[in-house]
């Protein structure tokens, strides 16, 4: 047991919670040893990203990523998960060539993967993909919401220093809110509103039965979040020059760590560990 909740997560939990008042959390994870720690941490659920080949292979684009590169990292977090459901992202591709295509590779996903759910993005703009998902028997973990594209859509600014999620007008929320709830009746589990903002979120949560979770843009008026594992604990190059706080600076630590080993071998010394 972990904070009064089963031993095992499942999505009735998830949404049990959501019932109850109760916040969920997940972390974003692509390797065994993070989805350990974080799920003896107890997070709810660990989410494979498709954010993996930008953050850690050095990619340039989120959809470079290909369906067996996502598969290795999901079959990596389902050794490292006891507890945690276990999402992950369906790559750039198969969504976009239709239902069979996206069916087939969600199979994969849940057969070959160890996924207890799929994350599909952009959901709002292929209901008859999650649909068909669903009645294949498939979770859905959908992803809608705010971003540079349905910025433009919904005629919102958006820039690194002006997030659309401060600037959503009544006309934004009451769009998100209707994506939101053809998203539930299209039968996904969760939804992942990407930046939320207060008003367009809290809207949201109040108007669909299922959690919704945000990472980027987000905040505490929704049912839960999921944040980035290597953001929480400050474990990327760019953490060594960062002013903005997080959990613990890796980055810093490694970088010290880095030098006393050098120190130690140039010395002559014997190194630790």
């Amino acid at each position: 047991m972990t904070q009064g909740l089963p031993s095992k997560m499942t999505i009735s939990t998830l949404q049990q919670m959501k019932r109850e008042g109760k916040k969920s959390i997940g972390v974003v994870a692509w390797d065994y040893q993070i989805a350990r720690i974080a799920d003896r941490a107890g997070v709810d659920f660990v989410s494979v990203g498709d954010s993996v080949g930008v953050n850690l292979w050095g990619r340039a684009e989120v959809a470079e990523v290909t369906m067996d590169e996502m598969l290795i990292c999901c079959k990596a977090v389902r050794a490292g998960v006891t507890r945690a459901l276990v999402s992950c992202d369906m790559p750039y591709g198969p969504v976009q060539e239709g239902v069979a295509a996206a069916l087939t590779a969600a199979i994969r996903l849940i057969e070959e993967g160890g996924a207890d759910m799929v994350k599909v993005d952009a959901a709002a703009e292929f209901p008859d993909v999650v649909r068909a998902l669903v009645r294949a028997g498939i979770p859905i973990f959908a992803q809608f919401g705010l971003t540079p594209q349905t910025a433009i859509k919904y005629g919102i600014p958006y820039s690194a220093q002006n997030s659309p999620a401060a600037q959503a007008s009544a006309e934004a929320a009451e769009k998100l809110v209707a994506e939101a709830k053809l998203l539930e009746e299209a039968g996904a589990s969760l939804l992942d509103f990407t930046n939320s903002g207060p008003v367009a979120g809290a809207a949201v949560v109040e108007a669909v039965h299922i959690p919704v979770i945000g990472g980027f843009g987000g905040g505490p008026w929704l049912d839960g979040r999921v944040r980035l594992a290597h953001t929480a604990i400050g474990y990327a190059e760019k953490w060594l020059d960062s002013k903005t706080e997080t959990y613990v600076n890796t980055a810093k630590a490694a970088l010290d760590a880095f030098h006393a080993l050098i120190a130690d071998t140039r010395a002559g010394r014997q190194i630790k560990g």
